[in-house]
C-alpha cells in the first residue's frame, strides 16, 4: 500500500478523530479496542496502542521489530514527531541513522536520489559507504556506525550464504567454472551488491531482447576503435575453416592488428563447392568490407584451394599479401615427421598404451596411485602437439610406469595374464621404446614451441618466426650433438615446408625490422635473402613512389640506430622488452 493509500484508508475510517499523526499509518484490530493495532504497510498487528505501533513504523529499537515496508518519509515524520515532544538525544538519533543506513528495505530508497535524507545500505560493506545527513550525524552516532559495519564485514557466516547460492546457480546451469574468472562476473558481483536486495531481476525478454540490443550497440562502440587503428597501422584478415558438430563446413573471419583480434563473421559454406574462385570471392569481398587501404595480408590455411585463391588475390590486389597461415604450417611440418617409421611405430605403440591403460577401470586407479594422480593425455591445439606432450608426460613418468607393471597387485591381477596386459607390459619394460620416445621428444619439442609461439597472441608472431624456426633446428642440431645422419631427415621436411609455404617477404621484413633481433645482429644489413624480402615488401605495400621513397629514408634511421625512436638510451633499453606491435596507439 502506498503513502497516499494508507492515509486515506485511515482517514476516511471510525478513527478520523484521533489527533496523533501515527493513526495515518495504523488502526486498531477492533474499532471497540485500541490497545491492538495493525500497521497499513506490512499488515503486522501488535499490541500496546499507537505508541508501539509508532515505534513499528519509526524503527526505534525496544519492543517491537521494525517495518520493513515503511517509506522514509513517513519514518521522518513520526521522528520529527517524537522530538518535539521529547528530549530528543544523540543516543536516540543514532539509533535511528542505524536503522536507516542498516535496517531500511523501503523500496522508494533508490541509489543516487538527491531527496534521500539518509542512504540505505544495500550490502554488508556498503555502510562504509555513508551519503547524505547519515554522515553528519555527528561522533557517537559514526562510532556506532563503524563498530555496526566492522561487525557485518566479518559476517563469515553471511559471505558463505551468498557464496553458495553464487555456486547453485553456477551448478544448476551447467557453467564452466572457468567462467567465475571473468572480469564480468567480478563487475556484476559488485553492481548487484551497490544496489541492495530491492534490484529487481531482468526478465527472459529483457535479457533476450533490449538488454542483448544495448550490449550490441557497446560492442558496436567498441569495434569503432578497433577500426581507427586499422586505418592508422594496418590490419590482417584471418580465414579459419572448421566442421561442427552437424558436420557443417564454417569459415570464420576475424581481423587482426595492434589492438587486438575481431570476429567479423561466420559463413556455413556446406552448400558452396570450395574452389579457389568460390574463396577468392569470399576473400575478396571481406577486403572489400575492411577496405582494401587497411589491409596488409589476408591469411588462410595452406590447401590447395587456398593457395589458388590467394595468387588471384594478389593478382587483383596490389598492395597486399596472401600468406599461408604459419600455425598450419608447422602442424604440417609435425604431420610429415610423424610418418617416418621409428616415430609413427613409436607413436602409435605409446597411443596403445596409454589407451589399455585408460580403458580399465584396475589400471587407472592403479597408474593413479603410482604417478601421484598424474594423467597421461595432455590435449594440446593440434592432434600431434598432443601426441608430443602425451610422450613427454610418459618419459616424466617412466619409472612409475615400470613399477607400476612390475607390483605384486599387477602381477596378481588377472588382466596382467591377458594378451594385451603382456603386450603393454613388454612395452613399459622395452628400453628401445624409451630410446625412441627421447628421440621423439628432441625432434618435436622445439618445433611445437614454435607452434605455442604462432598460435597465441601474446605477442605479433611476424616478427618472430624467421628466427624462431632457425632457433628451432640449431636446438635439434644440438640435442644430437652434430650427428647429421640422426635429424636430415627431419631438416628435409622441415625446409621443404619453410621454403615454399613460410619463406614470405612479410617475415623477412619482420625479422628484419624487429629491434630485439637486428641490433644483436647487424649483419642482417648483408642478408641477401632477408633484405630482398624486405624490399620486396616495402615495394608492395607502399601506395606510391612518395611513400616508398619516405620508407626508405625511415628505414635508414632504423638501421642505423639514430633520431629519438631508436638512439636514446631509453629506446636502447625497450628493445628487448616491448616487442613489435605492442606500442600502444
Amino acid at each position: 500500500m502506498s503513502h497516499g493509500e494508507a492515509s486515506t484508508a485511515a482517514t476516511s475510517g471510525k478513527c478520523s478523530n484521533r489527533t496523533d499523526p501515527g493513526w495515518k499509518y495504523c488502526s486498531p484490530v477492533d474499532e471497540k479496542l485500541t490497545s491492538k493495532v495493525k500497521c497499513h504497510f506490512c499488515n503486522k498487528e501488535m499490541n500496546g496502542g499507537i505508541t508501539r505501533a509508532k515505534e513499528h513504523l519509526m524503527g526505534k529499537k525496544g519492543k517491537v521489530a521494525p517495518c520493513p515496508s515503511c517509506p522514509k518519509q513517513v519514518r521522518d515524520e513520526l521522528w520529527d514527531h517524537f522530538q518535539s515532544k521529547k528530549n530528543f538525544g544523540s543516543s536516540d538519533f543514532a539509533k535511528y541513522t542505524q536503522y536507516v543506513d542498516l535496517g531500511s528495505t523501503d523500496s522508494t530508497s533508490g541509489i543516487g536520489n538527491a531527496d534521500e535524507d539518509a542512504t540505505v545500505v544495500r550490502g554488508p560493506m556498503d555502510a562504509f559507504m555513508k551519503r547524505g545527513a547519515a554522515a553528519s550525524a555527528g561522533k557517537l552516532s559514526k562510532e556506532n556506525m563503524r563498530q555496526q559495519n566492522v561487525k557485518e564485514s566479518l559476517d563469515k557466516n553471511a559471505v558463505a550464504l551468498v557464496h553458495q547460492d553464487i555456486a547453485r546457480f553456477w551448478y544448476h546451469a551447467g557453467l564452466s567454472f572457468n567462467a567465475i574468472r571473468l572480469s564480468y562476473f567480478d563487475r556484476m558481483v559488485k553492481s548487484i551488491g551497490e544496489f541492495g536486495k530491492n534490484l529487481p531481476v531482468p526478465s527472459y525478454h529483457d535479457i533476450r531482447v533490449p538488454l542483448l540490443h544495448k550490449e550490441m550497440e557497446h560492442t558496436e562502440a567498441l569495434l569503432e576503435k578497433k577500426k581507427k587503428v586499422w586505418t592508422e597501422v594496418g590490419c590482417s584478415i584471418m580465414s579459419d575453416g572448421w566442421s561442427d558438430r552437424k558436420q557443417r563446413s564454417i569459415i570464420n573471419f576475424l581481423v587482426n592488428s595492434p589492438s587486438g583480434s575481431v570476429f567479423i563473421r561466420s559463413i556455413d559454406a556446406s552448400g558452396i563447392v570450395k574452389t579457389g574462385e568460390k574463396i577468392f570471392e569470399m576473400l575478396d569481398s571481406m577486403v572489400d568490407e575492411i577496405g582494401e587501404e587497411n589491409v596488409v595480408q589476408v591469411v588462410t590455411d595452406n590447401g590447395s584451394n587456398y593457395v589458388a585463391a590467394g595468387k588471384l588475390l594478389m593478382a587483383k590486389r596490389e598492395h597486399l599479401y596472401w600468406t599461408p597461415c604459419a600455425a598450419h604450417c608447422i602442424d604440417l611440418m609435425l604431420e610429415d615427421i610423424g610418418k617416418i617409421a621409428v616415430i609413427k611405430n613409436t607413436i602409435k605403440r605409446s597411443i596403445s598404451l596409454v589407451g589399455y591403460i585408460y580403458s580399465h577401470g584396475f589400471t587407472l586407479n592403479l597408474l593413479r596411485t603410482t604417478t601421484n594422480k598424474k594423467e597421461l593425455v595432455r590435449p594440446a591445439i593440434t592432434r600431434f602437439a598432443t601426441s608430443y606432450l602425451s610422450l613427454q608426460r610418459l618419459q616424466e613418468e617412466r619409472e612409475n610406469l615400470r613399477k607400476m607393471f612390475t607390483c605384486d597387485e599387477w602381477m596378481q591381477n588377472k588382466l596382467s595374464k591377458e594378451a594385451k596386459g603382456i603386450e603393454a607390459t613388454k612395452t613399459v619394460m622395452k628400453t628401445s621404446f624409451w630410446n625412441n620416445v627421447v628421440y621423439i621428444l628432441k625432434i618435436m619439442g622445439p618445433l611445437v614451441r614454435v607452434l605455442r609461439m604462432v598460435d597465441g597472441e601474446k605477442k605479433a608472431a611476424m616478427g618472430y618466426i624467421y628466427e624462431a624456426i632457425e632457433k628451432a633446428k640449431e636446438a635439434i642440431k644440438k640435442s644430437f650433438n652434430g650427428i647429421e645422419k640422426k635429424y636430415e631427415d627431419v631438416f628435409k621436411i622441415i625446409d621443404k615446408r619453410w621454403s615454399c609455404q613460410l619463406h614470405r617477404p612479410l617475415h623477412a621484413a619482420g625479422y628484419f625490422l624487429n629491434p630485439s633481433i637486428f641490433y644483436d645482429n647487424r649483419d642482417l644489413n648483408f642478408d641477401s635473402v632477408v633484405t630482398k624480402g624486405l624490399y620486396a615488401c616495402i615495394n608492395r605495400l607502399a601506395t606510391s613512389k612518395a611513400e616508398e621513397d619516405r620508407v626508405l629514408q625511415q628505414l635508414n634511421v632504423y638501421t642505423n640506430a639514430a633520431g629519438d625512436f631508436f638512439g636514446t638510451e631509453a629506446a636502447q633499453r625497450q628493445r628487448k622488452i616491448v616487442h613489435p606491435g605492442a606500442v600502444e596507439l
